[in-house]
């Protein structure tokens, strides 16, 4: 049985490790809950342990079997959703430019799914060592590892294509009003206001942005701002001060839009967290 927060057949597990490049770790159960489209400002790099997600990147389908590694790079919109008929049970890390900096993006949306079963084990005893209390030097090592093999695998990529690594290339108009969003994730930014800093027509940067990203501005918004609540939820903020601090109108507004992106309400998902950190001190007293 669900909890009161979540959908019968639905279960999520978050934290933060004290691991230099990883912001989140994220296991997840979910049996019909659908993800809609959305973007992160870190690295997803994700393993499916059983059943398989389908999920649209870049406008182009993409799906992962139990033997697939997915890396999905930061700001490029995606969705997801089970693809067999009992769901699926992922594990996920999010990590920053650390290990993967930006000049691979391109490659990675060309390619996301990398079928290695060396690769997919690695990343399981990553997954491993990231949940045990004191095993953070493994974890670190595990993860030099992992980046090591996803740069080169990416680099290669590139080359192989007949291009230099560069960041993926957007419309200027886009790109300016991306950066306007992301300076504003808290405060907001009204069409108004940012068709007279950019100087367009309202339905045409809408439209430019559109295209470039594959999501609306307010979708990315909304989605920059969920991210930025799920790392002040996994820092022992409350819900309601989480709301006023990643510009929500309200707690319920945090909510609706949280479970929207998460597939939990942001008391559940804190929950969890607190488990883990309970679970983590009685295994070192």
């Amino acid at each position: 049985m669900g909890s009161p927060d979540t959908a019968p057949g639905q279960n999520v597990s978050a934290w933060r490790p004290r691991v230099p490049g990883v912001v989140e770790v994220l296991h997840a159960r979910f049996t019909e809950y659908a993800y809609p489209m959305h973007v992160h400002d870190a690295w997803t790099l994700l393993i499916v342990d059983s059943g398989a997600v389908r999920y649209d990147l870049d406008r182009h389908e993409h799906g992962t079997p139990h033997d697939t590694v997915s890396l999905l790079p930061p700001h490029v919109p995606h969705n997801g959703s089970p693809a067999t008929p009992g769901g699926f049970r992922k594990r996920v890390l999010y990590l920053d430019g650390t290990h993967l900096p930006e000049d691979l993006v391109g490659a990675a949306v060309d390619g996301p799914d990398l079928r290695d079963p060396l690769l997919r084990r690695r990343v399981g005893q990553l997954h491993a060592a990231l949940a045990e209390p004191g095993d953070e030097l493994e974890a670190e090592s595990r993860l030099a590892f992992v980046g090591q093999w996803l740069r080169e695998r990416l680099r290669d990529r590139s080359r192989s294509a007949g291009r230099a690594s560069a960041p993926r290339r957007d419309p200027v108009l886009a790109r300016r009003l991306r950066e306007l969003l992301d300076a504003r994730v808290v405060e907001g930014l009204g069409l108004a206001e940012a068709t007279g800093l950019l100087h367009a027509h309202p339905a045409h940067l809408v439209r430019a942005f559109s295209a470039a990203y594959g999501i609306a501005p307010h979708q990315y918004l909304m989605s920059r701002r969920v991210g930025r609540a799920r790392r002040l939820l996994l820092e022992g903020a409350a819900p309601s001060q989480v709301a006023a601090a990643t510009g929500f109108y309200d707690q319920s507004h945090l909510t609706r839009h949280f479970r929207k992106l998460v597939g939990v309400t942001p008391g559940r998902y804190a929950a969890t967290a607190v488990k883990k950190a309970s679970s983590s001190t009685g295994a070192r007293s």
